[in-house]
Protein backbone atom coordinates (compact mmCIF):
# COMPACT_ATOMS: atom_id res chain seq x y z
CA UNK A 1 0.00 0.00 0.00
CA UNK A 2 2.84 2.26 0.77
CA UNK A 3 4.27 1.26 -2.96
CA UNK A 4 0.86 2.77 -4.04
CA UNK A 5 0.83 5.79 -1.74
CA UNK A 6 4.29 7.08 -3.07
CA UNK A 7 3.33 6.00 -6.97
CA UNK A 8 0.41 8.29 -6.43
CA UNK A 9 2.65 11.06 -5.17
CA UNK A 10 5.12 10.41 -7.84
CA UNK A 11 2.96 10.74 -10.38
CA UNK A 12 1.08 14.12 -8.76
CA UNK A 13 4.55 15.90 -8.73
CA UNK A 14 5.83 15.07 -12.24
CA UNK A 15 2.32 16.20 -13.79
CA UNK A 16 3.11 19.31 -11.77
CA UNK A 17 6.16 19.76 -13.85
CA UNK A 18 4.52 20.19 -16.96
CA UNK A 19 4.78 22.93 -19.58
CA UNK A 20 1.22 24.69 -18.66
CA UNK A 21 0.67 26.64 -21.60
CA UNK A 22 2.90 25.75 -24.26
CA UNK A 23 3.12 24.72 -27.34
CA UNK A 24 4.12 21.25 -28.48
CA UNK A 25 6.84 23.38 -30.53
CA UNK A 26 7.87 24.70 -27.52
CA UNK A 27 8.23 21.64 -25.76
CA UNK A 28 10.31 20.52 -28.18
CA UNK A 29 12.76 23.47 -28.61
CA UNK A 30 16.36 22.50 -28.56
CA UNK A 31 18.38 25.70 -28.15
CA UNK A 32 22.00 26.06 -29.35
CA UNK A 33 25.13 26.85 -27.87
CA UNK A 34 25.98 29.45 -30.60
CA UNK A 35 29.03 26.98 -31.53
CA UNK A 36 30.08 27.87 -35.02
CA UNK A 37 31.31 24.92 -37.65
CA UNK A 38 33.63 25.72 -40.83
CA UNK A 39 33.47 23.30 -43.66
CA UNK A 40 36.61 22.78 -45.72
CA UNK A 41 35.60 24.11 -49.53
CA UNK A 42 36.42 20.53 -50.58
CA UNK A 43 33.81 18.71 -48.37
CA UNK A 44 31.02 21.21 -48.81
CA UNK A 45 27.97 19.94 -50.08
CA UNK A 46 25.04 21.61 -52.18
CA UNK A 47 22.25 23.14 -50.72
CA UNK A 48 18.57 22.56 -51.20
CA UNK A 49 16.76 24.50 -53.13
CA UNK A 50 15.57 27.42 -50.87
CA UNK A 51 12.52 28.43 -52.58
CA UNK A 52 8.67 28.84 -51.84
CA UNK A 53 6.11 31.82 -50.60
CA UNK A 54 6.87 34.03 -48.24
CA UNK A 55 5.56 35.83 -44.84
CA UNK A 56 4.65 38.75 -47.38
CA UNK A 57 2.86 36.29 -49.62
CA UNK A 58 5.58 36.75 -52.57
CA UNK A 59 7.55 33.50 -53.82
CA UNK A 60 11.07 33.68 -53.24
CA UNK A 61 13.87 31.20 -55.08
CA UNK A 62 17.70 31.74 -53.63
CA UNK A 63 19.87 31.89 -56.65
CA UNK A 64 23.58 30.43 -56.19
CA UNK A 65 25.86 33.03 -57.16
CA UNK A 66 26.24 35.00 -53.80
CA UNK A 67 26.61 34.12 -50.72
CA UNK A 68 23.85 33.92 -48.50
CA UNK A 69 23.05 33.81 -44.80
CA UNK A 70 19.57 31.18 -44.01
CA UNK A 71 18.09 31.83 -40.46
CA UNK A 72 15.91 29.42 -38.95
CA UNK A 73 13.72 30.78 -36.49
CA UNK A 74 10.22 30.83 -35.04
CA UNK A 75 8.52 34.01 -33.06
CA UNK A 76 7.48 31.98 -29.99
CA UNK A 77 11.82 31.62 -29.54
CA UNK A 78 13.30 34.26 -27.24
CA UNK A 79 17.06 33.38 -28.66
CA UNK A 80 15.55 34.28 -32.43
CA UNK A 81 14.29 37.64 -30.79
CA UNK A 82 17.71 38.15 -29.17
CA UNK A 83 19.60 37.72 -32.32
CA UNK A 84 17.07 39.37 -34.50
CA UNK A 85 18.81 43.33 -34.82
CA UNK A 86 22.40 41.51 -34.94
CA UNK A 87 20.60 39.87 -38.46
CA UNK A 88 19.22 42.76 -39.31
CA UNK A 89 21.93 45.61 -38.72
CA UNK A 90 24.18 43.04 -40.57
CA UNK A 91 21.41 42.70 -43.45
CA UNK A 92 21.76 46.44 -43.71
CA UNK A 93 25.47 46.39 -43.93
CA UNK A 94 26.19 43.05 -45.89
CA UNK A 95 24.16 44.22 -48.91
CA UNK A 96 25.94 42.15 -51.53
CA UNK A 97 24.67 38.93 -49.23
CA UNK A 98 21.36 36.87 -49.29
CA UNK A 99 19.78 36.65 -46.23
CA UNK A 100 17.09 34.64 -45.79
CA UNK A 101 14.77 33.03 -43.31
CA UNK A 102 13.14 29.76 -43.02
CA UNK A 103 10.24 29.64 -40.02
CA UNK A 104 9.82 26.54 -38.74
CA UNK A 105 6.98 25.52 -35.89
CA UNK A 106 5.47 28.95 -36.24
CA UNK A 107 2.31 30.68 -37.33
CA UNK A 108 2.28 32.75 -40.17
CA UNK A 109 0.49 36.00 -37.85
CA UNK A 110 2.87 35.86 -35.23
CA UNK A 111 6.12 35.34 -37.36
CA UNK A 112 4.26 38.15 -39.31
CA UNK A 113 4.05 40.45 -36.08
CA UNK A 114 7.70 39.11 -35.47
CA UNK A 115 9.43 40.98 -39.12
CA UNK A 116 7.01 44.20 -38.12
CA UNK A 117 8.45 44.01 -34.55
CA UNK A 118 12.57 43.45 -35.79
CA UNK A 119 12.09 45.76 -39.28
CA UNK A 120 13.59 42.40 -40.89
CA UNK A 121 14.42 43.29 -44.43
CA UNK A 122 14.83 40.04 -46.06
CA UNK A 123 12.55 37.45 -47.05
CA UNK A 124 11.14 34.38 -44.42
CA UNK A 125 10.10 31.09 -46.79
CA UNK A 126 7.49 29.14 -44.70
CA UNK A 127 8.45 26.05 -45.92
CA UNK A 128 10.13 24.05 -43.22
CA UNK A 129 10.53 20.87 -44.82
CA UNK A 130 13.49 22.82 -46.79
CA UNK A 131 15.38 21.94 -43.71
CA UNK A 132 15.28 18.06 -44.51
CA UNK A 133 17.80 19.09 -47.10
CA UNK A 134 20.29 20.26 -45.26
CA UNK A 135 20.25 16.52 -43.99
CA UNK A 136 23.95 15.74 -45.54
CA UNK A 137 25.43 18.61 -44.90
CA UNK A 138 25.28 20.63 -41.26
CA UNK A 139 21.87 20.44 -40.69
CA UNK A 140 19.71 23.19 -38.44
CA UNK A 141 19.73 21.07 -35.28
CA UNK A 142 18.95 24.31 -32.93
CA UNK A 143 16.56 27.23 -32.91
CA UNK A 144 17.80 29.44 -33.67
CA UNK A 145 20.68 27.92 -36.53
CA UNK A 146 21.86 29.80 -39.25
CA UNK A 147 23.68 28.52 -42.21
CA UNK A 148 25.91 30.08 -44.35
CA UNK A 149 26.26 29.36 -48.02
CA UNK A 150 29.50 29.99 -50.59
CA UNK A 151 29.14 31.79 -53.94
CA UNK A 152 28.08 28.10 -55.38
CA UNK A 153 25.49 27.21 -53.13
CA UNK A 154 27.10 24.67 -50.93
CA UNK A 155 27.06 24.85 -47.13
CA UNK A 156 30.22 26.53 -45.81
CA UNK A 157 29.17 26.64 -42.16
CA UNK A 158 26.60 27.21 -39.60
CA UNK A 159 26.49 28.87 -36.45
CA UNK A 160 24.26 26.47 -33.83
CA UNK A 161 22.35 29.41 -31.33
CA UNK A 162 22.46 32.79 -31.42
CA UNK A 163 24.95 34.60 -33.61
CA UNK A 164 27.00 37.31 -32.53
CA UNK A 165 27.97 40.38 -34.20
CA UNK A 166 31.84 38.82 -34.22
CA UNK A 167 30.69 35.45 -35.53
CA UNK A 168 28.69 35.88 -38.13
CA UNK A 169 30.45 38.77 -39.69
CA UNK A 170 33.63 36.57 -39.74
CA UNK A 171 31.70 34.03 -41.11
CA UNK A 172 30.64 36.09 -43.90
CA UNK A 173 33.76 37.63 -44.73
CA UNK A 174 35.36 34.48 -44.98
CA UNK A 175 32.98 32.68 -46.72
CA UNK A 176 33.17 35.68 -48.95
CA UNK A 177 36.22 36.25 -49.86
CA UNK A 178 36.87 32.72 -50.95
Amino acid sequence: MKKFALLIALAIALTGCGGGGTSSAEESFVSGDGSVTFIKIEDRKIAPAITGLTLSGTNYTYTKDKVAVVNVWASWCSPCRAEAPILVSLANKYTNVAFIGILTRDNPANAEAFERRFKIPYPTVIDDSILIGFKGSLPANAIPSTVILDKQGRVAARISGVVTVASLTQLIERVSAE
